[in-house]
């Protein structure tokens, strides 16, 4: 199976939103939901794509020749590769009946933790999308993020206790989900938090806490202030608000801001082990892709993942050696190219 023979099958089966694009940019899906496209009119996940189009690498071959590393070290777990499946949810709304979230975690967390990466796993209003996330990352040996969504602290308790049973290695929280509407009018209220919630969560967590959802060096302050070990660069795929800048315009200044204190990872129109290592070279300690993890699950089940894993990683170890990085460590700002 190549990735070809993933997209051609997903075409098959995933539903009528999604068209299983070859290079998946917000463009044909746009302002379409349910499906995986984006709020208003489309406009923040299609800039997503192509503002890490616009930055270039610097190629250099002026070194010598010898193997390319591509493995990360992160919270006492060391990965194959620095790049991770981004969590979704109600993939049977957005996508095709072929899998029910339950499903769709247990192949994608098997798979991911099988190929070397961890998968972040979504959340939902069914109790048991949670608890079917928890028992495929502790069938993996803990090797996985359930990401909860910024529910009220009651709600929160609850899904952190089968967090902690699942014995995952870290937990996060994806707070720019707070612009969806299911969040909005419960009671009581969920969304957006404050420092001191957040830091109450983290304390709950026992793990290390990553925030996901951070546009801003102000709001990654706040995140570092409440004890979180990480932050996601993300707009939530541009499916929350219209307007927002792309990840790829606002990483720098958040990097700046707090890298080198906490772990910085950054998600939004990432399509390419070349895309990966622009992130890594603009100071990101790791990227999150997430709609082409539902193609290939779609298209391919466990074998698409890790097809899809690894045309990421041979993309992202080539890249490394013809700019003349040997290390993710030797990765740095002068082997891309912005205007």
């Amino acid at each position: 199976m190549n990735y070809n023979d993933i997209l051609k099958e997903a075409r098959t089966c995933i539903g009528d939103f999604c068209k299983a694009c070859t290079v998946c940019n917000g463009a044909a899906c746009r302002n379409q939901i349910p499906g995986p496209g984006a709020k208003g009119r489309g406009d923040t996940a299609i800039r997503n794509y192509e503002k890490w189009q616009e930055i270039r690498v610097n190629m250099d071959t002026l070194h010598e020749n010898r193997p390319v590393d591509t493995s990360i070290e992160l919270f006492g777990k060391k990965f194959r590769y620095p790049f991770f499946a981004g969590p979704v949810g109600a993939v049977n709304m957005h996508y095709s009946d072929k899998y029910d979230d339950l499903a769709y975690n247990n192949i994608l967390v098997d798979a991911c933790a099988g190929a070397g990466i961890a998968a972040f796993t979504g959340d939902g209003v069914n109790e048991k999308v949670m608890e079917g996330a928890a028992a495929a990352i502790a069938a993996a040996g803990g090797m996985g993020v359930p990401t909860v969504k910024p529910w009220n602290l009651d709600t929160i308790r609850r899904k952190i206790e089968l967090v902690k049973a699942a014995g995952a290695f870290a937990v996060a929280m994806d707070v720019d989900a707070a612009g969806l509407p299911f969040l909005k009018n419960m009671t009581p209220p969920a969304g957006s938090k404050t420092v001191d919630e957040l830091k109450e969560i983290a304390g709950m967590a026992g793990v290390p806490f990553i925030v996901k959802g951070v546009m801003t060096g102000k709001a990654a302050r706040k995140a570092e202030e409440a004890k979180a070990a990480a932050i996601v660069v993300s707009n939530h795929g541009g499916r929350v608000l219209d307007q927002c800048p792309a990840t790829a315009e606002v990483l720098e200044e958040i990097t700046e801001a707090v890298g080198g204190r906490i772990k910085v990872f950054v998600d939004g129109g990432i399509r390419s082990g070349t895309d990966i290592f622009k992130a890594l070279a603009m100071g990101a300690d790791g990227v999150l892709i997430c709609r082409p993890f539902v193609t290939a699950v779609y298209g391919g089940g466990r074998e698409g993942v890790q097809c899809y894993i690894e045309k990421l990683g041979a993309e992202l170890a080539d890249t490394m050696a013809m700019c003349g990085a040997f290390t993710l460590s030797d990765i740095s700002r002068d082997m891309i190219w912005k205007r």
